[in-house]
């Protein structure tokens, strides 16, 4: 089987494309190589100073703008000051295994990062996105779990602070919010569509807090360097794959390797779960009412 790469990417001229978290790992070099293919590419980041230097190494058209996905605030203003169309947007800014902290709007921060931000800008930005969203999720979403009895359940008030298990519990959260955008927007004839990526277990600075960035560092080899680590976000965005799609590293247990279409847990799949989780996300942060759920 041909081994995709980032030399196989298309012709992106012409298209304009939103990527969060991208000053640093696989953000930084998903946006460097859509630049590079010909996109107009938009580093959506929190510090502009810091973004405008990584964005002056890159070949092509990009820009930066304010953004911390952690922040509601920020987010509507990202979104308020948006005008014209977004081909692709990639929620591709994450943490992983930090200490407990609170955000302003009082969500822990995991979760404010990888999934309520993800969530709030998607839906604010629906309206100009053309294409597709590709969210980049986590094989470690198998090993979470919901948490849908009621909103301070969600935010994480009800339970003892573990940092492993509440970065998995946000990106199951993830997953299961794409794949109900999938199916909302599909019920209401949008032709965007929704799609996620996973790096595999890659050697960035993201893990370097967790096991698995011990395990990295001591077993490198085993595992994806960043520049593989973005070619499943790479293939979610630009090839031609039906709404749902889950992209990830093609070798054993989707930790290393080229990208290929993959099988998320079953627990991902749950429309109910999705349902709840949707409905209980849109009361917690006043958005996604306006997509409404199929049938």
């Amino acid at each position: 089987m041909t081994k995709w790469t980032a030399a196989d990417l298309p012709d992106m001229t012409g298209r304009t494309v939103v990527v969060t978290g991208a000053t640093s790992g696989i953000g930084l070099i998903t946006a460097r190589e859509l630049a590079r293919a010909g996109a107009c590419v938009v580093l959506a980041v929190r510090s502009v100073a810091r973004g405008q230097a990584v964005a002056d190494t890159f070949r092509g058209r990009t820009e930066v703008r304010e953004l911390d996905v952690a922040d509601l605030a920020s987010i509507r203003r990202f979104a308020a000051h948006w005008s014209g169309a977004i081909d692709v947007l990639v929620n591709n800014a994450g943490i992983m295994a930090v200490p407990l902290s609170r955000t302003a709007d009082g969500f822990e921060l995991q979760l404010a990062t990888n999934y309520f931000g993800p969530f709030v800008l998607t839906n604010l930005l629906l309206p100009h996105i053309t294409d597709r969203v590709v969210s980049v999720s986590s094989q470690l979403h198998r090993m979470g779990r919901t948490h849908l009895r009621d909103v301070a359940d969600l935010t994480g008030r009800h339970r003892r602070y573990n940092a492993t298990a509440a970065y998995n519990d946000s990106k199951l959260n993830l997953m299961l919010f794409s794949t109900e955008l999938q199916r909302r927007l599909a019920a209401s004839g949008s032709p965007a569509r929704s799609l996620i990526a996973h790096p595999g277990i890659a050697a960035t600075n993201l893990a370097s807090r967790s096991a698995a960035g011990k395990v990295t560092r001591v077993l490198g080899f085993l595992f994806n360097d960043a520049e593989h680590g973005a070619l499943p976000s790479l293939y979610a965005a630009t090839q031609d794959l039906p709404g749902n799609s889950y992209v990830g590293p093609s070798g054993p247990g989707g930790l290393k390797g080229h990208p290929e279409v993959r099988r998320p847990a079953a627990a991902a799949l749950d429309p109910s779960a999705a349902a709840r989780l949707w409905a209980l996300t849109a009361r917690l942060t006043g958005t996604g009412a306006d997509l409404p759920a199929a049938a």
